[in-house]
């Protein structure tokens, strides 16, 4: 049986954590963010949880991730 390959894309995008969540950045980071209060700005530099509907999709493309993860 060949190797699982890990798609290096959503490896980046993601954080695995040690109880096997999955860990993704906040959106609208990027620009415009001047206009932000700074509670605005603390709040987008959390983490937030992959829904759980993506999460099996996600682990699919992360196979590398799995076995860490047991």
């Amino acid at each position: 049986m060949p190797k699982l390959k890990t798609k290096k894309a959503a490896a980046k995008k993601v954080k695995v954590t040690g109880t096997g969540k999955i860990l993704r950045r906040k959106t609208g980071q990027n620009h415009y963010n001047r206009k932000d209060t700074g509670k605005q700005g603390m709040e987008k530099r959390k983490d937030l949880r992959l829904f759980k509907a993506d999460e099996k999709n996600m682990m699919r493309a992360l196979p590398s991730k799995k076995s860490q993860r047991g």
